[in-house]
């Protein structure tokens, strides 16, 4: 295999290095080794993988540029672009300052402890030289004695910490692999033939560190197997890199072509246990099985929607929003694998599965913007829906995740009572056939047929295209799962979904057609007590103080009628409340674990 181009004598060229840690800014040099006449600049204003335009440019300032020796002129054309007064064919360098204090795995951060950025915040594409090599120099700086570097990029000319020379085919690359820098926990391990590294920052001693790479190899080998077991082909990677960042309170990730960037809450973390104390089975509320199925979800990825990805992301533009209706199946089976995963891996059970299924089943019924959206518009509107939260979110929307995994857990289970296949085999067969590349509906819907032996358009039409209910049901049971109905938690019963926090009840959202909205109660009600009926004729009303959402079910008896009492903006009203009849989530259980056994062994 040819070895590409040096980044020594890349066609464009980035130095990053910290300028103030404590000031949080990197310093940013570009250099273009022949710029054009007037040479343009633009720096993206989203990233791949998270579907919002967050205006990256506003944390850019001190922009300067200079040829031949002298300062140029640098002029800012829109809100992300700038032109350079520039002749061409002779070297440019642009220079800039960026503000890094995103706790979050999308844009950039830096402090005294921990530098991290994607290319996307910090380096200006050169357009019109997006396709050349790219090269990339990370340099030490007095803050960073002691850091290490952690990146999926190809190292050119390093030192044993990291620092030095890195090199990309082309912009495309060097956006898609994130840098971590610090004081980081480093572990290895190899699967599918490729080596892997996991890096944790912002964690102790007390980290188990062998436990997390075991489990987490476990994961990589069952997904390598589902996507080539029967091919005997590598990974399309050549190495990996696993990016976590573990704080007080987070939870995310964000995958990329080589490598993840995660943040988790510590206590998440597999801790070191006593000598001689057995590991305990993980359960479905456990933290770390919660990281577990996050680390599986971003690596699944590493297929599905990083290589076979929507038509429309064939070529990313950077400048401005790229809608596909195809979340639903690029996030959304992605989530229906992630944990489906952990069991291949032997890492859960099946009643732990099978109640993390139930516990997605739930959300999503709980959320009445699935009468109002269907999952292929929710995948078109995400840029101003899905990362726009508000009060109304759950009313107007539902969850391209959410709901996605559930219609795959319908064609997988669909596939599998008619004996002509499975989900499992519609991937592999999909890959096959977009040569890990870009796909459309239409794909999906010939590859279905062809593993199924007839047509889904009927079911893709109501389950994807329409806001129909999905049978999950009864395709649960046949595949050996038991259902049983259990009785609401008090916000899912009154249509609420609240915060509570220090004696403090407050109404986030107020769900459509639910009781609480029947009431008058809107978002942002401090809900402060109940009144309640007279228990008899001449007795007082009765009226009392709660502090949880749980309290109004216990104070109020055998009433189904009840008053709240509400703050709005401090004024304080009444609201006629009535008990609405029982309300019941989804448990389920083994119930022929031979059946279950050919569904989640794969």
């Amino acid at each position: 295999m040819a070895r590409r181009s040096s980044a020594a004598t890349a066609a464009v060229h980035y130095s990053v290095s910290v300028l103030d840690a404590h000031a949080h800014l990197f310093q940013v040099t570009l250099r273009v080794q022949r710029p054009a006449k007037d040479q343009r600049l633009s720096l993206p204003v989203w990233i791949p993988g998270s579907y919002l335009v967050r205006e990256f440019s506003q944390h850019l300032q001190n922009l300067s540029a200079r040829q031949g020796g002298r300062g140029i002129d640098l002029r800012q054309i829109d809100k992300h672009r700038w032109q350079a007064r520039c002749e061409a064919g002779k070297p440019l360098e642009v220079r800039c300052e960026v503000y890094a204090f995103d706790a979050s795995v999308r844009t950039a951060f830096l402090d005294a402890t921990r530098g991290f950025f994607n290319a996307t915040s910090l380096c200006l594409r050169v357009v019109g030289q997006e396709d050349l090599p790219h090269g990339l120099d990370i340099t030490p700086h007095e803050a960073t004695q002691g850091w290490q570097v952690a990146t999926g990029l190809a190292p050119r000319r390093v030192d044993a910490d990291g620092f030095g020379r890195y090199e990309a085919a082309n912009y495309d690359e060097l956006a898609d692999c994130p840098v971590e820098m610090g004081r980081f926990w480093s572990g290895e391990f190899t699967a599918g033939g490729v080596p892997h590294r996991f890096v944790v920052s912002g964690a102790g001693d007390w980290v188990d560190g062998e436990r997390l790479l075991a489990d987490t190899r476990r994961i990589c080998e069952a997904q390598i197997r589902f996507w080539h077991g029967q091919t005997g082909e590598k990974p399309p990677f050549e190495r990996y890199v696993f990016m976590l960042w573990a704080t007080g309170e987070g939870y995310g990730g964000l995958e990329h072509r080589n490598s993840t960037a995660l943040i988790c809450q510590r206590a998440d973390l597999p801790r070191l246990r006593a000598p001689g104390e057995k590991a305990a089975p993980l359960k479905a509320t456990d933290g770390t099985t919660t990281l577990l199925g996050l680390i599986s979800h971003e690596y699944f990825h590493t297929w599905n929607v990083k290589r076979l990805r929507p038509a429309e992301f064939a070529r990313y533009d950077y400048d401005a929003e790229n809608h596909t209706e195809l979340l639903w199946f690029f996030e959304g089976f992605t989530s229906y694998y992630d944990d489906l995963m952990l069991r291949r891996a032997g890492l859960i059970d099946d009643a732990t599965y099978l109640q993390l299924v139930a516990k997605t089943l739930n959300q999503v019924r709980q959320t009445p913007g699935r009468l109002v959206q269907t999952v292929a518009q929710a995948s078109f509107d995400a840029w101003v829906k899905y990362y726009r939260v508000n009060e109304n979110t759950p009313n107007a929307t539902v969850s391209y995740y959410t709901k996605g995994a559930l219609v795959a857990l319908c064609l997988d289970l669909t596939l599998r009572r008619e004996g002509r296949g499975s989900l499992d085999t519609v991937m592999r067969e999909l890959w096959r056939r977009c040569a890990g590349g870009p796909m459309r509906e239409a794909d999906l819907m010939r590859v279905l047929k062809q593993v199924g032996g007839r047509s889904y358009e009927r079911e893709i039409a109501a389950w994807v295209h329409s806001t129909d209910e999905l049978p999950l049901p009864s395709l649960l049971e046949d595949m050996g799962a038991k259902a049983t109905l259990e009785k609401a938690p008090v916000a899912q019963q009154l249509g609420l979904r609240v915060a509570e926090s220090g004696g403090n009840v407050v109404l986030k959202s107020v769900l459509r057609s639910g009781a609480a909205e029947a009431a008058g109660m809107a978002p942002g009600d401090e809900w402060i007590g109940i009144e309640l009926p007279p228990p008899r004729r001449g007795a007082a009303v009765e009226a009392w103080r709660i502090q949880r959402l749980d309290d109004v079910d216990a104070l109020r008896g055998r009433s189904n009628r009840l008053t709240a009492l509400v703050s709005r903006d401090r004024r304080l009203l009444r609201c006629a409340l009535d008990w609405p009849t029982a309300s019941h989530t989804v448990r389920l259980g083994v119930g022929d674990a031979t059946k279950l056994a050919a569904w989640l062994t794969g």
